[in-house]
């Protein structure tokens, strides 16, 4: 069993040179299974004993009885959202990848981790407490933002999970993370801790980018890709995506992450859309990026294109942007974000610094030149 951290990519405006920073190494959190090689490589976190005569778990568990519920708030939790969370067994042509996901709607609409559905030939799904799988086709996908659609063949009257209030979430709120973790038999595995930060910016490679995370210190492992993050009131706050190993200058313990619900509905939406054939285009501003090297919080402007966007709005070489829309810029990484998330068509307000000045400059955004 290996990470499947094949992500497809989206150009971001960033130029190939900018400064490096130390940083973590992001992992996607699906369990695959390559079947020509066998079952290789290790699971984050942790790992488990299997039989060597059958590949079976020697860890199992019966799912949840009716009326088992425990008295903790964990537990109330966890049994609320139980009914909305399924498993994903997605078979490619040379790979089995299992994850999680989250019902959205009493019809079958599933959402789960781009990456979970990659390449897929066949999806099946497994629903809370059944004994044999539905196939589901994939409706949509946004590797960028790491967001899959699929739907169930045929069913109804499915529960469909709720959303938190996104302006609900604070730090150190008390969370639980529920997926099917190793993909053992039985139910899925429930773990809990807290909100350690929000809007995390999360580069998972040089050209692909996570933004508006929320990073807690729950369990996350392998299989729980695509499952929900949830309060204790059992209404999903993110669909947990990726966790953070250390460098070879750093270490990472207990930091997972998970797209925070924010960004989820937006996407999901975006989705829906496109599973009915309307396409949606990424803005363009037009500039490169580097990182401030100063200490301070921002994003340098490296380059900006003659007739862009950012040009008109009068955005400079060495302007550092602070502030987009009033959100903070942290770093390169989440401007590009919050770009590459914007439409043509969309006026934004970039809070720059220069020569020690604020100035507010607003920028009509347009389609992303084809490559």
């Amino acid at each position: 069993m290996s990470i499947d951290s094949q992500w497809v990519n989206t150009p971001p405006q960033i130029p190939a040179n900018r400064p490096k920073k130390p940083r973590l190494i992001a992992l996607a959190v699906v369990l695959t299974t390559a079947f020509a090689g066998g079952v290789v490589g290790g699971i984050v976190g942790s790992s488990a004993t299997e039989n060597s005569s059958n590949n079976t778990p020697l860890i199992t568990a019966a799912p949840l009885k009716a009326g088992q519920v425990g008295n903790s708030s964990v537990a109330k939790a966890a049994n609320i959202i139980a009914p909305s969370v399924v498993t994903i067994d997605s078979l490619g042509a040379n790979s089995e990848s299992v994850g999680t996901g989250i019902i959205i709607s009493s019809d079958g609409e599933i959402l789960t981790n781009s990456h979970v559905i990659e390449g897929a030939e066949e999806v099946r799904v497994r629903l809370s407490g059944a004994t044999d799988p539905i196939m589901a086709d994939v409706l949509a996908t946004d590797p960028s933002n790491d967001i899959g659609l699929i739907k169930l063949r045929n069913s109804t009257g499915l529960t469909a999970a709720t959303f938190a209030n996104s302006e609900s979430i604070a730090v150190g709120d008390q969370v639980v993370a529920v997926g099917y973790a190793l993909a053992l038999d039985g139910g899925p595995s429930v773990t809990s801790g807290i909100v350690s930060a929000l809007n995390r910016t999360l580069q998972m490679d040089e050209e692909t980018f996570l933004d508006r995370l929320i990073q807690t210190d729950a369990a996350i492992s392998s299989g729980n890709s695509g499952g929900p993050l949830i309060n204790m009131n059992g209404e999903v706050i993110g669909i947990n995506t990726a966790v953070a190993n250390g460098g070879a200058s750093s270490a990472a313990n207990n930091i997972g992450f998970a797209i925070s619900v924010a960004e989820v509905q937006r996407v999901s939406k975006i989705l829906q859309a496109k599973s009915n054939g309307v396409a949606r285009e990424q803005g363009f501003l037009g500039i490169s990026l580097g990182s401030r090297n100063d200490g301070g919080s921002g994003a340098v402007i490296g380059e900006v294109t003659a007739g862009s966007p950012a040009e008109k709005a009068g955005v400079k070489v060495k302007d550092i942007v602070l502030l987009v829309d009033g959100q903070m810029i942290t770093g390169d990484t989440s401007l590009v974000a919050i770009i590459r998330d914007s439409a043509p068509g969309d006026k934004i307000t970039i809070t720059v610094q220069r020569d020690g000045k604020k100035l507010d400059l607003v920028a009509t955004l347009v389609a992303r030149p084809k490559d």
